[in-house]
């Protein structure tokens, strides 16, 4: 071999050293960037534990609720003066709980009470899971906080929307029970929206199914329409202003 060649490979051998440096010089110091990043995000070196941690902080960490209670209650009060806002939020809780249990078990009789309305909208998503051969479960539920969203009149109705921040474990599976959504070993938080409703003025009623809403007379059976009525129209019986079991629930949704 001539002393040329000798030579020639010696350079070659000597940039592939250089470059290898280079190249270890530049992955360290990424390194040690991205360690230095990790622990002032973190507060562990490890980014990929950093990460970790956060992803656990939030599945714990309650979703904030849109209060609006203080708001609507003096108004909702003012159209019912007998409203019970602790009861009804009890009930919204119970509704909302039942509704997700339902779920779990595949049964619209678990859930607790609701109009037509809602047991039908339960009942096709539980329809809707059987005919993909999928089961969703929700376990460890946990209610953090209840209040007021909305209040809102229209088509001859009063909604009330109550909003619910909780927690629970959240899976979705096929009918291997394949994991398809959410974690066995991990929480979800959530929030969700409960609408209950009450019969204003039947004249507007668009969906024949919430007719059996409203207050009756007492004496009469005649339909009592508006909040505000004192006596019957058609018999001239006193009447209660609000009986609060005419109010029922009438839709269930997770807020995004």
């Amino acid at each position: 071999m001539s002393i040329i060649s000798i030579v020639g490979m010696i350079i070659i051998l000597v940039l592939v050293l250089v470059i290898f440096g280079w190249i270890y010089f530049f992955v360290r110091k990424a390194k040690r960037a991205v360690e230095s990043f990790s622990r002032e995000a973190f507060g562990t070196s490890d980014i990929m534990q950093g990460f970790k941690q956060v992803e656990q902080e939030y599945s714990l960490t309650p979703k904030s609720v849109s209060a609006m209670t203080s708001l609507y209650l003096p108004k909702i009060k003012k159209d019912f003066p007998e409203f019970h806002y602790d009861e009804m939020k009890v009930r919204a809780e119970n509704v909302l709980t039942s509704y997700l249990l339902a779920v779990d078990r595949m049964s619209v009789g678990v859930l607790k009470e609701g109009n037509q309305e809602l047991k039908d909208k339960l009942s096709m998503r539980i329809e809707m899971l059987k005919g993909s051969g999928e089961r969703e479960h929700f376990g460890s539920i946990k209610l953090h906080r209840t209040e007021i969203t909305d209040y809102k009149k229209r088509n001859g109705t009063c909604i009330i929307t109550f909003q619910t921040s909780l927690q629970y474990y959240h899976t979705r599976k096929d009918e291997n029970g394949r994991i398809l959504e959410g974690r066995e070993d991990m929480l979800t938080q959530s929030k969700y929206n409960t609408d209950v409703i009450y019969i204003q003025d039947r004249e507007l009623l668009k969906d024949e199914r919430d007719l059996s809403l409203g207050i009756n007379c007492p004496n009469c059976g005649a339909p009592i329409s508006g909040t505000g009525s004192k006596v019957c129209e058609y018999c001239g019986t006193p009447v209660v202003e609000l009986n609060i079991y005419a109010w029922t629930f009438s839709n269930v949704t997770e807020e995004n």
